[in-house]
């Protein structure tokens, strides 16, 4: 077996890795879909709707959501809230992060930390976030719809864009009319495979490969911080790294 096996069990750890923490993110975005919206009901709760859609997108099991949906109840939750950060990457690359945390101290030290430790600079409130569009996405079966007729469909509810990915249609739209694109799919029939929000940068900046490697690194000291959601940032040049 040899080094033939090693990599693959490399690989193999690392998907566990990724469905693990992708698990827990959707475990958190359960718990606060609960607490900030209207209830554990999914017919009562569009952003709960949302939310489990995703997860079964991500072929997460049945128990992990019922788990989730009950520890939303819970006591344990109370403090449970989402905090965003800003900052600064190497070379001028800002970067906004998204966390869920039931202890604001610790993320704030850990975000803090990596920063620091990648020579970059976590700035105050506002000091990025306007480098970012914030938009909602849907991705839907493209099967038996043309993009521009589910575009005309959808514009007056807030659709900016509808673009082809493989077998299906992904409509992006403004951060507001998150909900009612929702309704207006659900009523039309329409099967949402996934959906959320995203912050896209308005502009970006193209690095060469060796400070690509240096940005890449603080972006994937973040997104294995536990407490962390979401990374955004400026640079045109990296692979994302998947949470």
């Amino acid at each position: 077996m040899g080094r033939a096996f090693e990599f693959r069990k490399a690989r193999k750890f690392k998907r566990w890795a990724a469905m693990s923490k992708t698990f827990a993110r959707l475990n958190k975005d359960i718990i606060i879909a609960i607490r900030e919206g209207n209830g554990s009901d999914p017919d009562m709760n569009p952003r709960l709707r949302a939310v489990l859609q995703n997860c079964r997108a991500a072929n997460m099991p049945k128990d992990n959501v019922e788990r989730a949906i009950k520890k939303a109840t819970d006591k344990d939750t109370s403090d449970f809230k989402e905090v965003n950060f800003e900052g600064y990457a190497q070379h001028g690359i800002a970067v906004f992060v998204e966390t869920a945390t039931d202890n604001n101290n610790r993320t704030v030290a850990n975000v803090r930390s990596h920063f620091n430790k990648c020579n970059g600079n976590l700035s105050t409130s506002g000091s990025v976030e306007f480098m970012f569009d914030h938009v909602c996405f849907f991705k839907i079966k493209a099967e038996g719809v043309e993009a521009e007729d589910v575009e005309l469909e959808l514009i007056d509810y807030g659709a900016e864009e509808v673009t082809a990915d493989e077998d299906a249609l992904v409509i992006t739209g403004t951060f507001e009319s998150f909900g009612q694109l929702q309704s207006k799919l659900e009523a039309d029939g329409m099967e949402i495979l996934e959906s959320g929000l995203e912050r896209v940068p308005n502009t970006t900046k193209e690095l060469d490969p060796e400070a690509t490697a240096e940005v890449e690194k603080l972006i994937e000291r973040l997104e294995e911080d536990d407490d962390v959601q979401n990374v955004f940032h400026t640079m045109s040049s990296s692979t994302e790294v998947e949470g």
